[in-house]
């Protein structure tokens, strides 16, 4: 069932589990809904700010109505939401986009890739196929891990850093490289964009299907402004154009029909 809809939700919790970087939850129905991989728009609490932020979904708990979101403060905007405490209001509109197509991954040898903010995302994938075979590459900049101890109750995990200070010194590809047991058959990832054309690469050289979520700026995140298009492989039935919007037919694509 899709579950579309604007709505007044209720701040369950909310702590900064890395500098910048917060932990929100709110309670709502959408939680029964949730797709991993999906975003949802929180509406910064103030008049002077009327575009929704889009925010990745991080898990859904659908016995409890919660939905956990962690985000990086980016500007104004989000920089508003860190303010949020537990029992304010805050208006969402929820839920945007597709997911990522986890019925594929069964019985395979999955990994999922995360970079930086791109890596909450990844948790409620981990979540999903917590029976399965994953392993989750995390990249970071240093030792500060965010959500690592997350990724152990669901997966097999894998960390690189920037400076070397913990797991393998580079990222993602460097670390799934050092790891020469692990055979990935599927590959799932979010990141920043040089960390998915660098993945779509590799998949594409070792003949390995990517399903990658792509990050982009937007204003409505229903598919009306076109402000967060990406070029298709292929033209687009009713516009004869090779775009496609990522808040709609995204934010997760496979690999293969996008150029990036």
């Amino acid at each position: 069932m899709d579950y579309r809809k604007k709505e007044t939700t209720v701040v369950v919790s909310q702590e900064e589990i890395s500098d910048g970087i917060f932990d929100l939850r709110v309670k709502t129905e959408a939680a029964g809904y949730a797709k991993p991989g999906q975003f949802v728009g929180l509406f910064p609490p103030s008049d002077g700010h009327l575009l929704m932020r889009p925010i990745s979904i991080c898990e859904s708990d659908a016995e409890s109505k919660t939905l956990r979101m962690v985000y990086r403060i980016a500007g104004d905007g989000t920089k508003l939401l860190s303010g949020l405490k537990a029992g304010d209001n805050v208006e969402m509109l929820s839920l945007l986009g597709n997911g990522f197509p986890t019925g594929e991954a069964v019985g395979k040898c999955i990994v999922l890739m995360g970079g930086g903010i791109g890596i909450p995302p990844m948790l409620g994938v981990s979540k999903s196929l917590q029976e399965e075979n994953v392993h989750a590459f995390l990249g970071y900049r240093n030792k500060d891990t965010f959500l690592s101890e997350d990724f152990r109750k669901y997966a097999n995990v894998h960390i690189a850093s920037e400076d070397g200070s913990i797991g393998v010194k580079g990222n993602v590809l460097d670390a799934l490289t050092a790891e020469s047991e692990v055979k990935p058959e599927i590959i799932m990832a979010c990141g920043p964009m040089p960390m998915l054309r660098a993945i779509k690469k590799y998949a594409e050289e070792n003949q390995i299907i990517a399903y990658i979520s792509l990050e982009e700026r937007m204003a409505c995140g229903v598919g009306a402004c076109l402000g967060c298009v990406a070029k298709t492989v292929n033209k687009d039935a009713h516009s004869h154009v090779n775009n496609t919007r990522i808040c709609t037919e995204g934010p997760v694509f496979d690999a293969r029909e996008v150029e990036i």
